[in-house]
């Protein structure tokens, strides 16, 4: 980078993250040095161990400060961060705790933005595991069937878009658009893109960098992760009047194709789209283990299931909670 550096806040929303806070931690502080930057870890609770690993770290090296999030939730730990460190920054870097990042991410995420001069630097998000339930998840989200084609689910040339995984921000438009909606618990970052898009900002998808996650280590953590990512979903429609793209409204079928299922006993055809469904979804999962010989993902089908059941429900819940709000009203 020819240009003079800009001043950096790297902010990593934590939650008992005793596994993965130290490693992380180790592989940003080479970055922040040669950034300039301060590194908050904005702890919402966490009572398995994280509290004092992070407290270590912050005793070594003074780039980085343990923050203490009461709300719990990312968003309100983004926004405290801003509102007690943001001064005199230029950018904000998102790091999300439960990922991987290369060793020059936040370096390549600065470049971007001095080169693009966009707004907000998204990046594209590859899943990785390593057990057999991770595995199958991780091959379900990296897949078009699980994630529908989005943009920032796949590697990028580099490109204009509307929403991405978040990743850098100018600070002032960040500001300038009110931060994160502390009322979403998810999918704060695409509501906040959307605000973004409306006021005039730009959002460039990066070429040169993207971050790895780790996806839930059980079928019960992933359906209510994207029971969440529903419910999330949901609110921003609600929220912003905005009609759900294509790949959207497809899974939002799903929560209704299984309750339709229940009147089988009266009829055989009330069955057959429950059927149809999972028929895909399992020969997708096996189909693609038998394409990349790799049996360890057969079980992807099962997830991309799991991942479309729990997202529907949360879409439906959420709109039907919302209606009754409105009842009672």
């Amino acid at each position: 980078m020819t240009q003079a550096l800009p001043a950096i806040l790297i902010v990593v929303p934590c939650l008992n993250e005793a596994a993965h806070i130290g490693a992380l931690l180790d592989r940003l502080r080479p970055s922040a040095a040669r950034l300039g930057a301060r590194i908050v870890v904005a702890d919402g609770g966490s009572t398995d161990g994280t509290l004092a690993i992070v407290t270590d770290i912050a005793g070594k090296d003074s780039r980085v400060t343990l923050l203490h999030n009461n709300r719990r939730i990312q968003s309100a730990a983004i926004n405290l961060a801003v509102a007690t460190f943001g001064e005199g920054a230029d950018y904000l870097v998102r790091i999300d705790a439960h990922g991987g990042y290369p060793e020059d991410y936040c370096e390549r995420l600065v470049e971007e933005a001095l080169a693009t001069g966009a707004d907000s630097v998204v990046v594209s998000m590859l899943t990785s595991g390593s057990g057999a339930v991770q595995k199958a998840a991780a091959a379900a989200q990296n897949s078009r069937l699980g994630t529908g084609g989005s943009r920032h689910r796949h590697l990028s040339a580099g490109e204009w878009a509307d929403h991405g995984h978040h990743a850098l921000m100018r600070i002032s438009a960040f500001e300038a658009v009110g931060g994160y909606d502390e009322t979403f618990s998810h999918n704060e970052d695409a509501e906040l893109d959307y605000r973004l898009k409306q006021a005039g900002y730009r959002i460039w998808l990066s070429g040169k960098t993207r971050m790895v996650y780790y996806p839930r280590t059980s079928l019960k953590g992933l359906y209510v992760q994207y029971l969440g990512y529903g419910r999330g979903r949901a609110r921003n429609v609600l929220k912003h009047r905005v009609v759900p793209k294509v790949r959207q409204m497809v899974p939002l079928l799903v929560f209704p194709v299984v309750l339709l299922s229940v009147l089988s006993f009266v009829h055989w055809l009330a069955a057959v789209p429950l059927l149809l469904w999972a028929s895909v979804c399992l020969g997708y999962g096996l189909w693609t283990a038998i394409r990349q010989r790799n049996p360890d993902i057969a079980l992807a089908g099962i997830s991309a299931m799991i991942m479309h059941l729990g997202w529907s429900v949360g879409f439906w819940l959420q709109l039907l909670r919302l209606g009754a709000r409105r009842e009672v009203a």
